[in-house]
């Protein structure tokens, strides 16, 4: 009888564990988009991370007023923070740049939903740049020089630029005398201008009207497809389409141009399907760089100075 009425005792318990643990498992999963559980929509540093912090606040403000879905938005540390963040479940939505993207969706953990409209264009191109009195004249000329990128996994600041290297004649890994990672695209302009790099890569046009007068423009990558708002793999896809209907209503809003235009350079925002890649991807592959096998790390020299940092420029840049 005693054994029994243990037994009971036990059944009880565990039904009453059982009881109590579901709802905080269901909450895990159901609650997603809540006060408490809010959507995490990570954003890539391409430019001043307070700037982009502060519209990325005021954009999923208006997200949360329009659909009830509340949306915390982060701004990493480099770019493959915002992949790893998004692949490891940290993140439900992400601001990827082209190149973190696709390496995102080969890990299958990202989807694109939106890509970023410019100037009534989905697509962008790199460029490279020199002060004026360098005297470097050609691609050639950069041998033995120190190069500045905003990121190892920038698009046109460092992917298709360093195919543009060895499409003439510069191979990054060895003909370079140093690579500086520059924290982001405008610092890259300011780094070449104080002279901290002789020659840098970023989006077209990073230079505000005075650094343009003070540099030159040596090269220009072929075209790059724009940015894009990505989601998790798995996301809910309700939530996902509610999400993405009301950016596409904020985006055809022209009152919302500067605060878009502002927090991350976007002119609009597109539906875009991952098909969109393909043609980018195809280049990657006929430069022979493997997707899969290529990893964030950083560059073999010295930190950025003071000077680089000091003077970025508080505007939105293509997150790229």
């Amino acid at each position: 009888m005693r054994q029994r009425w243990i037994g009971l005792m036990l059944v009880v318990l565990a039904l009453g564990l059982l009881i109590a643990v579901a709802p905080i498992a269901a909450q895990s999963s159901s609650d997603i988009g809540t006060e408490n559980n809010p959507i995490i929509w990570a954003f890539v540093p391409s430019s001043d991370s307070e700037t982009i912090m502060t519209g990325a606040t005021e954009l999923t403000d208006m997200i949360q007023k329009d659909t009830g879905y509340y949306i915390k938005p982060v701004v990493a540390t480099d770019y493959s923070s915002v992949i790893e963040a998004t692949c490891g479940g940290e993140a439900q939505m992400a601001a990827l740049n082209t190149f973190s993207y696709i390496l995102a969706h080969s890990r299958n953990c990202a989807d694109v939903a939106l890509v970023s409209v410019r100037f009534g264009s989905a697509y962008y191109s790199g460029q490279i740049i020199v002060k004026n009195d360098s005297g470097i004249k050609t691609l050639a000329d950069l041998k033995g020089k120190t190069f500045c990128r905003p990121d190892p996994l920038s698009t046109s600041g460092w992917i298709v630029p360093s195919i543009t290297l060895r499409a003439n004649g510069v191979d990054p890994d060895t003909d370079l005398a140093r690579i500086v990672d520059a924290g982001g695209h405008p610092q890259v302009v300011t780094a070449v201008i104080n002279g901290d790099c002789d020659a840098g890569a970023t989006f077209v046009d990073a230079r505000t009207a005075d650094q343009k007068d003070q540099t030159t423009v040596i090269a220009t990558t072929s075209q790059i497809p724009n940015d894009t708002v990505s989601f998790a793999a798995g996301f809910d896809p309700d939530i996902q389409k509610a999400i993405v209907d009301d950016l596409l209503a904020i985006a055809g809003n022209p009152d919302n141009a500067k605060l878009l235009s502002d927090t991350y350079g976007w002119g609009g925002l597109a539906e875009a399907k991952d098909a969109f890649f393909d043609d980018f991807r195809q280049q990657l592959d006929a430069a022979g760089i493997k997707i899969d096998e290529l990893v964030p790390t950083p560059a073999p020299t010295e930190e950025p100075t003071a000077e680089m940092t000091s003077e970025m420029t508080p505007e939105a840049t293509p997150g790229s």
